[in-house]
């Protein structure tokens, strides 16, 4: 217990899936926690059952929200020491049968999301002297998936993006590592809702049934050992959590 005890942390699209178990584990063991959303119903009430947990209504696309959301955070804990980059969304479609409209959205979401964030919290972070950031990708980012053009586009980009944030982060001695998480896919809401549109015999459901679902648990295993000093000497690297789907 206690293995992030002091430290505060922000974690969006904590409404649901693996950003709510995000939050749930970093409070278990001692951290403060930020949970923000889009949705600020879903966000609120996840927070409702995490003691001291604060919920905050959170466009990522939005850069003057990021500003407010950080200053937030500094005005009620008087720190930031980790930023985790959850928030996304996907919808399926090929390059042929992707909209401008729909890869506009993925890349705001997520690639821009993260950008904002790192921006934002960076400043943060070195003013109490270091932090880490976690960023969410995806397998999409490593392997060829014809069905989410999109989402493999913008989960790609965090994974470029990431490594040059921790060099940056190096060059300047903020003392701030910055690392990526490539998770296949995990049983949550968004999903199920995705997976639920794909028919029967779509190549995305047969790699699923051949390696199965992980639990949003796991994943929030690997962000509390990233926003813990126990992983103090990692940065600029992609852990891949996906039970072998890309070891072929």
């Amino acid at each position: 217990m206690g293995r992030v005890a002091g430290k505060v942390c922000i974690v969006t699209g904590a409404g649901s899936g693996l950003g709510a178990a995000d939050a749930r584990r970093l409070a278990e063991e001692g951290a403060q926690v930020v949970l923000t959303d889009v949705n600020a119903a879903a966000v609120q009430a996840v927070a409702a059952g995490i003691p001291g947990a604060v919920a905050l209504a959170h466009d990522v696309t939005d850069e003057a929200r990021w500003a407010e959301v950080v200053a937030e955070t500094l005005s009620r804990f008087g720190r930031l020491d980790v930023l985790v980059n959850n928030a996304g969304l996907v919808k399926f479609a090929s390059v042929e049968a992707c909209s401008l409209v729909d890869f506009r959205l993925h890349n705001a979401v997520m690639n821009e999301g993260t950008f904002l964030g790192c921006k934002h919290a960076i400043p943060a972070m070195a003013q109490g002297g270091g932090g880490s950031i976690v960023n969410m990708a995806s397998v999409a980012a490593t392997k060829g998936v014809s069905t989410i053009v999109a989402y493999s586009a913008a989960k790609g980009a965090i994974v470029a993006m990431s490594r040059s944030i921790a060099v940056h982060c190096q060059e300047q001695g903020y003392g701030i590592r910055c690392n990526v998480l490539v998770p296949g896919a995990h049983d949550t809401p968004m999903t199920a809702a995705a997976l639920a549109l794909l028919p029967p015999e779509s190549a995305g459901l047969g790699q699923i049934q051949g390696h199965g679902q992980g639990r949003p648990e796991d994943v929030a295993n690997l962000v509390l050992f990233l926003a813990s000093d126990e992983s103090r000497q990692i940065t600029g690297t992609q852990i891949v959590i996906d039970n072998g789907e890309t070891m072929a």
